[in-house]
């Protein structure tokens, strides 16, 4: 009686170390990612990078299309209402057209170019959210394998209450025998 005591404590330590490593192991496999994820490295923008997404962010706004618009309508009048002589781009605006088709020529790069940033940054987040699943994955692997040992733990405690009761099973049947 007392070896099997011994055997079951012997038993339950083992499946106790074995739980410390699956945890362990966890911990460690998860470091590098929560690294990654908490302290993500810092954007360093160049003085041309910050200028192009100001442009883009403005290039993009109503505030743009409206201060835009007015600018035109103004343009407009003053060039059709004033005296000819005093007209700096009369109509047909050839003027105002080439200032517009200027305007398009330099800020369709510049919006590119943030653009361009953004599918990096976009990009980047993607890497994140991939981490965020990975992490996510090695913790249900972890319970999995946590779940696992306890099944094999109560299975074996079971095959041995069993064999235990089996053997009293016997015993009493060779007293009545």
């Amino acid at each position: 009686m007392d070896n099997d005591i011994t055997n079951l404590l012997t038993a339950k330590s083992e499946h106790i170390r074995k739980l410390q490593s699956i945890v362990k192991k966890a911990i460690e496999d998860e470091t590098l990612i929560t690294t990654n994820l908490l302290n993500p490295p810092k954007e360093i923008l160049s003085t041309g990078q910050s200028i192009s997404d100001k442009v883009a962010k403005f290039g993009g706004s109503w505030a743009f299309i409206i201060t835009f618009f007015a600018i035109l309508i103004v343009w407009i009048l003053f060039n059709t209402l004033t005296p000819i002589r005093d007209n700096f781009d009369p109509y047909p605006f050839i003027l105002m057209n080439l200032i517009l088709s200027c305007i398009a020529a330099l800020q369709a790069p510049v919006i590119m170019m943030s653009q361009n940033r953004q599918e990096e940054k976009d990009r980047k987040r993607g890497e994140n959210d991939y981490l965020i699943n990975l992490k996510a994955e090695l913790e249900i692997k972890a319970l999995n394998e946590k779940i696992d040992l306890l099944m094999e733990e109560q299975i074996q405690t079971l095959f041995e209450s069993q064999a235990l009761q089996l053997e009293l099973l016997k015993k009493i049947d060779q007293r009545q025998g």
